[in-house]
């Protein structure tokens, strides 16, 4: 298993085709001109210590030490063995509601936004949980099994928004359905669905009867609404500039609003609790107590250990290359010369 620290300074390595470039042409120049300025067989026997091949060498040496130099800066580091850490936990499922109705800005940045800064914020309390992250809108899509890498959770939560499911909508069930196929039956873990929306269901009657079977599974269900009662339009923008709002087939404009009455049904249904997520702080809060007073299972999760640096081998090697670079002179080499490698030397000679 290989990590990258720093992938920023693989920039470097567009120096190299720079310099490949500005050598061919003044190489190009420097014939060019000596052609102007004597023949070629005259211009061998004028500089007979001169030699074409060094001035490759020295390319050739200067890319190699960039090269290094690159990757060093990026420090590559290797994990030497796989390990199976026991650890204790929950098993967590966040179902995050991606429907266009999260685009209203009735809470700030918007509900979306506000969504996925619940989850990150309650990630940052986890200790040893497993975590996985579901989609949802007119369907639910899996975006991240159960895993221990928060890192990766929230590389995809980040990377959440109203146009990743085309068919739009707020199907509730298909998302706690989908929930339950992510627990593994082998590990008797608590099981803990958090579903954060806004609450606009148009599926009711089908979602509490997924509760009813999510339950049945060993599932709770706490969650989380996120909006005003007040409610607010759905802003279509373009580049970050509102174009209009979201209107019905009537030509009115959609005022969608938080609904905290099947939210709190669902999270009754669900031996759960309703948190109103207005306030990321006391909601955070309040989750992680809760967290804390359910009992840990053991379960293993296998992990690299021991990732070393392997940059100084990296850095030494591109320093090195360097180094020679200075010392390669343009003239030819007297011990080489004395071999006489191919009768290159004979030949000039006649």
């Amino acid at each position: 298993m290989i990590q990258l620290d720093e992938k920023i300074y693989f920039y470097l390595l567009f120096i190299i085709p720079v310099m490949i470039v500005l050598f061919l042409m003044l190489q190009f120049w420097k014939k060019r001109t000596q052609k102007k300025f004597a023949d070629l067989s005259l211009l061998k026997r004028l500089t007979p210590e001169k030699s074409d091949f060094k001035s490759y060498l020295k390319l050739l040496l200067f890319t190699f030490g960039i090269s290094f130099l690159a990757l060093g800066l990026v420090n590559p580091k290797v994990g030497s063995k796989l390990e199976t850490v026991k650890r204790e936990g929950v098993d967590i499922v966040f179902a995050v509601d991606v429907s266009k109705s999260m685009l209203a800005e009735d809470i700030a940045p918007n509900r979306l936004e506000k969504s996925k800064r619940l989850v990150s914020e309650i990630i940052n309390q986890l200790a040893s949980d497993r975590i996985g992250i579901i989609a949802y809108a007119g369907q639910a899509f899996p975006q991240l099994p159960i895993t221990t890498d928060y890192g990766a959770a929230k590389m995809f939560l980040q990377n959440m928004n109203t146009d990743m499911l085309t068919s739009q909508g707020t199907a509730i069930n298909e998302a706690i359905e989908l929930a339950t196929t992510y627990y593994d039956d082998d590990e008797q873990t608590n099981r803990v669905l958090f579903i954060i929306s806004d609450g606009e269901d148009h599926s009711e009657n089908s979602t509490l009867e997924a509760v009813e079977e999510a339950v049945e599974e060993g599932i709770r269900i706490f969650t989380i609404g996120v909006g005003k009662d007040k409610g607010a339009p759905i802003p279509l923008k373009r580049n970050g500039v509102v174009e209009s709002l979201k209107k019905d087939a009537q030509g009115e404009v959609v005022i969608t609003k938080l609904n905290e009455e099947i939210l709190e049904e669902i999270a009754d249904e669900g031996d759960g609790e309703y948190i109103n997520g207005s306030n990321t702080e006391e909601a955070v809060e309040f989750i992680r107590e809760q967290l804390n007073q359910m009992d840990k299972t053991e379960f293993e999760a296998k992990q690299f250990a021991e990732f070393k640096d392997q940059f100084q081998w990296f850095l030494g090697a591109g320093l090195l290359f360097l180094f020679l670079d200075i010392f390669v002179l343009d003239r030819k080499t007297r011990w080489l010369k004395r071999l006489n490698l191919f009768n290159e030397y004979e030949e000039e000679a006649r």
